[in-house]
């Protein structure tokens, strides 16, 4: 994770934002161990001021907090754990990348791993996988110009098969209105395990979101192979500006040791997301956390989180396997 910081970048929300944030880590740290990320001094100790548990800092300047697309993906083979170093472009060129395009080298050098390039630009938002070789992602987001023009659905799912053991790609279409990822998958539709399926819908038939997601629906549905669940989006639509729709979902949820972490909007849908989705996680709390600042950035709590899986560290000094260049 990486702690938020620059008031003008959080368009003055900054000081409600650390709130949640610290709220957000530290029930994290309640259940597994969290390297975060500061930016600067002023970061490093007003961080050490909120946060407690076990929590690393690291000192290592970034443009900001969305380690889910920035941030090295872990891959296991074996109980062998390496990462994957996808570029980053800020979304498609929309905002500066520079310093986070940087985050997996960090990583691998934090922990001592080898790191594997496949040399395209990839997000880990706007995939979502099942652990047994299926990945959900979206035509919206995969597809736009800004990413891997020249690079098909066919040549898309060669670099997923190759790099994260994807065999079997599904395709939805559009994410939601004022997501500026373009449709990241964790917006929308989420494995609760390997053949359960949380899929956002959108209630209101009058509301923009209601065709893409209903599409999205019955392309999950037409399949026949898993069970779906609906997860309905947060009642009341937000704007951060008149004209700029903020993507509340709780599909952004975080499953970490023994817990999920659902977003909460001060919504009347916010306890009923929670009822639906504790019986989905047997054995995990369920626990709803505010995110009503957090969201004025554009996502919640898969966004700013990269998970390490369980497994020994594959070493940088060890000799090459698989698709490193």
């Amino acid at each position: 994770m990486a702690w938020p910081y620059d008031d003008q970048k959080w368009l003055g929300y900054l000081e409600p934002v650390r709130q949640e944030f610290a709220a957000l880590v530290n029930t994290v740290a309640r259940f597994e161990p969290v390297h975060l990320l500061v930016n600067d001094p002023e970061s490093e100790a007003d961080a050490r001021h909120r946060l407690s548990g076990e929590v690393r800092l690291h000192q290592i300047p970034h443009d900001d907090l969305w380690l889910r697309d920035s941030g090295a993906l872990f891959v296991r083979k074996n109980g062998l754990v390496a990462l994957v170093n996808w570029e980053f472009n800020g979304w498609g060129g929309k905002y500066p990348a520079q310093l986070d395009n940087q985050i997996p080298r960090q990583m691998a050098h934090i922990l001592g791993a080898q790191l594997f390039n496949p040399g395209i630009v990839m997000e880990g938002g706007s995939l979502e996988v099942n652990g047994l070789g299926i990945g959900i992602t979206t035509r919206q987001c995969l597809l736009s110009p800004g990413r891997n023009p020249g690079l098909n659905e066919e040549d898309l799912e060669g670099y997923l098969r190759d790099y994260l053991g994807i065999d079997h790609l599904i395709w939805l279409g559009r994410g939601l209105e004022g997501d500026h990822t373009d449709g990241h998958i964790d917006t929308l539709t989420r494995f609760t395990d390997a053949s359960t399926v949380v899929t956002s819908i959108c209630e209101d038939s009058d509301d923009p979101n209601w065709g893409p997601l209903q599409e999205n629906l019955e392309i999950l549905e037409s399949l026949g192979a898993f069970r779906i669940v609906r997860l309905p989006l947060p009642r009341h639509p937000r704007w951060l500006e008149a004209s700029t729709r903020l993507p509340l979902t709780y599909a952004n949820f975080y499953v970490l040791n023994g817990a999920v972490l659902v977003p909460q909007y001060g919504d009347p849908n916010d306890e009923r997301a929670l009822e639906i989705l504790r019986p989905l996680f047997p054995g995990r709390q369920v626990i709803g956390l505010q995110s009503q600042a957090l969201f004025t950035g554009g996502g919640s709590f898969h966004c700013v989180t990269q998970q390490q899986p369980e497994g020994s560290i594959f070493p940088a000094s060890a000799p090459s396997v698989g698709k490193e260049k």
